[in-house]
């Protein structure tokens, strides 16, 4: 069989079993091994195992259940809500300042936790009621918090990144460093849309009115409570800086900085949020065994897909006609642009990254491009997947917090978001140096 038409039953196959709920990880060994079986017979089992186990052995994968960790122990203590109320202790008198400082706290606890879902959760449960309490449209407070809680896998340390990193054997604190101001710029295009949407809307809490929820406080007390949340977040955001520390120093590598940042996080969230109790702790652990177990279990399955790909010479085919493309590289760019984008739909990040990056590197290098700056890119196409459907993981983790928010309400707010991380990549094509500067001044 041609290249050609293996791929297309190939891809045919793999649609149909996501189409009726497979897990992308059973979906992805499925057709694989069928694959494999049907166009070199029985033998292929055995290197399907090795292929299988071979790959998730590496100890640099030890990274991510560590950082995994480290962010369920963030998530799961009472951090967001402390970080919560000190920013908005702050920003909330402002115009649309509580949408703001919703935002904000999502960007400060996307670096804390290195997760999407749990930025979006952790802050959403708080900020939401809050918001529409005061006055701010639905759209507007579902929208921020969605948008807000995709910058997790952007903002270092993201367990993205360090995907990504591994399976295109570059440099994971580069790539961290590569998404620092990039995922600054993104929180800050979310801010100054909402500051126009509640202004369109009309809608944004009056620092004059009174709502029913809210406590009158001098401006002492807020500044005792200010002062107190703070205190409680500030030994986190010392361990993330060290962290990053350790790695740009190359004090150590990430399977090391992660678990000695798990450790850190964990021992804080028992002792400053007093959590002694076995149950607080088993609740953390699951939540880490079951999300590292899923990413580790996809990771394994793309291996063995991207084996069978090769041995079928798909990967060779697709990759030789993008590259015989006689096209200006930036439309280059842009068919891999609208190619992450439609995965990013469908998959979610870490699928879309263990299955093309390996893939889409060589082309990108000969091309000409910087890796950490694609990385980059990369990653906010994956974000706009995580607030469009028909996937959309963040529009739904905010249609549970607030179930009385339809979900067409949820993305109708979430869309312009989606355009701002558009106009995000823009830029970075306009102006490389936004991934590339920062990376260069700190690693050479």
């Amino acid at each position: 069989m041609d290249p050609v038409t293996a791929g297309i039953l190939v891809a045919i196959g793999l649609v149909v079993l996501m189409a009726i709920g497979t897990p992308i990880a059973f979906a992805l060994g499925s057709i694989s091994l069928i694959a494999l079986v049907a166009d070199r017979g029985i033998v292929e089992l055995t290197y399907f195992g090795e292929t299988f186990f071979d790959r998730i052995a590496e100890f640099g994968f030890v990274a991510i259940p560590m950082f995994i960790l480290m962010g369920a122990a963030v998530a799961s203590s009472p951090t967001g809500r402390d970080l919560y109320r000190s920013l908005d202790l702050w920003l909330g008198r402002l115009p649309a300042g509580l949408a703001i400082s919703n935002i904000g706290a999502c960007s400060i606890f996307a670096a804390l936790s290195g997760s999407s879902p749990a930025t979006c959760a952790a802050i959403g449960k708080m900020g939401i009621p809050e918001m529409r309490t005061r006055g701010y449209p639905d759209g507007v407070a579902a929208g921020c918090i969605a948008a807000g809680g995709t910058l997790g896998i952007l903002i270092p340390p993201s367990v993205t990144m360090i995907i990504y990193g591994i399976s295109t054997e570059t440099s994971i604190g580069r790539l961290f460093i590569a998404g620092v101001i990039p995922g600054f710029m993104l929180a800050g295009l979310f801010m100054i849309w909402t500051m126009i949407a509640c202004r369109l809307a009309g809608g944004y809490h009056n620092p004059l009115a009174t709502a029913a929820s809210s406590v009158k406080r001098s401006i002492r007390e807020n500044i005792d409570a200010n002062l107190k949340a703070m205190v409680r977040v500030l030994p986190f955001l010392a361990v993330v800086l060290g962290i990053l520390f350790a790695l740009y120093g190359g004090v150590a590598t990430p399977s090391e900085a992660a678990g000695v940042g798990a450790f850190l996080c964990l021992a804080l969230a028992i002792v400053i949020y007093r959590m002694w109790q076995v149950a607080p702790i088993k609740l953390i652990m699951r939540d880490s065994l079951r999300e590292s177990v899923m990413i580790m279990l996809i990771i394994a399955a793309a291996e063995v897909f991207a084996y069978a790909l090769s041995s079928l010479f798909i990967t060779q085919t697709v990759a030789s006609a993008i590259a015989d493309l006689e096209v200006n590289r930036w439309v280059l760019m842009g068919v891999i642009n609208v190619f992450l984008l439609v995965a990013g739909f469908f998959l979610p990040p870490v699928a879309v990254i263990v299955m093309t990056a390996p893939i889409l590197l060589p082309i990108i290098l000969a091309a000409d491009f910087d890796p950490y700056w694609f990385a980059v890119v990369l990653t906010i196409n994956l974000e706009i997947g995580l607030i469009t459907p028909p996937v959309g993981l963040n529009l739904f983790i905010i249609n549970s917090i607030a179930p009385d928010i339809s979900l067409r309400d949820v993305l109708m707010g979430s869309l312009p978001y989606a355009l701002c991380m558009v106009l995000g990549i823009v830029l970075l094509c306009l102006f490389p140096g936004l991934a590339t500067w920062l990376p260069t001044v700190l690693m050479g």
